[in-house]
């Protein structure tokens, strides 16, 4: 990443998760290369404590999400898991802990004030596409590669298909689901699950720009916008009509709606307050 003024570092006492921030935006940083940024326990523990604290503080507007290492993320902690076979259940209350703790943390993504944009410079497989998926937007190195390949060691991807069902058309999705085939970064821009892809070493510099122009706006704005885009997205048209309609109206009624529009009308720079 590019020297930028004005950031400060902090680091999670595990290590890995490292955080940056950077003017109005938090880096966070999976740090684990060795086990390929793998979602451990603790890396998941990790992930939802920062994601907690980034909700609560004012000062972040916009989060971006990268990776150190040969890897993104290979998903979840197959040792880990596996070593839990031993307990008298099998692993049943572990694997059940587990899979709750990452739905938790990739729900918080969704919603999380900030919008969160992945910055992707290499391979995410399963739960860490499944990471990708949750992110607002999305980065790519064009060396990254993305699948949902827990099909290949008998275990469907399941969790991730929430994310990535979500993201793009159901076929496209089957298809990653059945196979576990990798896809090309310029395959998973055609079908939406990345917005950008860019040379390799460029991808935290784009996130952090796309990032960047967000943390300009408004944030109340982009708060009532990202709560108001994943509700929608789940009525029924009528329903959704009638719901965001509600939206733009308490938008406007608060003071950067009228803040907005007054600086649009007289030709000048807005002053956000969020609120």
């Amino acid at each position: 990443m590019n020297a930028h003024a004005g950031k400060a570092t902090t680091q999670s006492s595990s290590l890995i998760l490292l955080r940056e921030d950077v003017g109005k935006v938090a880096v966070l940083t999976l740090n684990r290369p060795q086990s390929l940024n793998s979602l451990s326990e603790a890396m998941l523990e990790a992930l939802g404590d920062a994601f907690t604290a980034i909700a609560h503080d004012d000062r972040v507007r916009a989060v971006v999400l990268a990776a150190n290492g040969p890897a993104f993320s290979a998903g979840h902690d197959l040792k880990e898991l596996n070593r839990h076979r031993a307990d008298e259940d099998r692993g049943r209350a572990y694997f059940k802990h587990i899979f709750a703790m990452c739905s938790a943390m990739m729900q918080q993504i969704v919603t999380l004030p900030q919008p969160v944009v992945a910055a992707v410079q290499a391979t995410a497989t399963a739960a860490g596409c499944q990471l990708v998926a949750s992110c607002d937007l999305a980065v790519a190195a064009r060396t990254a590669k993305f699948a949902t390949s827990g099909i290949n060691v008998g275990l469907f991807c399941s969790t991730p298909m929430v994310a990535l069902s979500r993201n793009v058309a159901r076929k496209h999705a089957a298809e990653m689901l059945l196979t576990g085939d990798m896809i090309s970064a310029e395959r998973a821009e055609s079908i939406g699950l990345v917005n950008r892809v860019v040379a390799p070493g460029g991808e935290r510099d784009e996130a952090l720009k796309l990032a960047t122009i967000i943390a300009a706006k408004s944030a109340c704005a982009i708060k009532m916008g990202k709560e108001a885009f994943y509700r929608q997205l789940e009525m029924p048209l009528a329903e959704a009509y009638d719901y965001t309609s509600g939206v733009m109206v308490e938008n406007l009624l608060a003071r950067d709606g009228e803040e907005g529009i007054n600086a649009f009308i007289e030709k000048r720079e807005p002053k956000w307050e969020d609120r």
